[in-house]
């Protein structure tokens, strides 16, 4: 990812993009992209609108668990952390998985990601997510 007019996406309800530079090369990815000028969501329902305002960056970062902030629940509508029809807690695999549904949907690759989440399992799920579907695109393309 080295465009100069790249347009980067992170979901995060805390961290700041910086604070991911000293531990994401352990995952592969160039920490120098931590350090650029990044669009910040904090919550599920700000990532979707950002994405439907402004289409798709060419990178995501994710976190999993989106609703850690009590701040953060107190001053957003419920709606936007929280699933009232499930009864869940909005997690940064409901935006993989509304970002899947939004590329099929559009007929659009996926951006390319990184999962910076310190929760393990949670961020394995939604790289796997990601990569499958990577892998069901590059399949059907051969």
């Amino acid at each position: 990812m080295n465009k100069e007019n790249t347009t980067l996406l992170f979901i995060d309800d805390y961290r700041m993009p910086i604070d991911c530079a000293s531990y994401m090369y352990r995952k592969n990815v160039d920490c120098r992209i931590y350090h650029k000028e990044w669009n910040i969501v904090r919550s599920y329902w700000q990532f979707v609108k950002w994405i439907e305002k402004n289409g798709l960056p060419d990178f995501i970062s994710f976190d999993h668990d989106l609703a850690d902030v009590v701040e953060l629940k107190e001053e957003l509508p419920i709606e936007q952390w929280f699933d009232l029809e499930n009864k869940k807690e909005y997690t940064g695999m409901d935006c993989a998985k509304w970002l899947v549904n939004y590329c099929i949907n559009h007929n659009k690759p996926l951006p390319e990601y990184a999962v910076h989440s310190a929760n393990p399992v949670g961020a394995e799920n939604i790289d796997g997510l990601l990569k499958s579907y990577n892998n069901m695109l590059n399949n059907k393309n051969e």
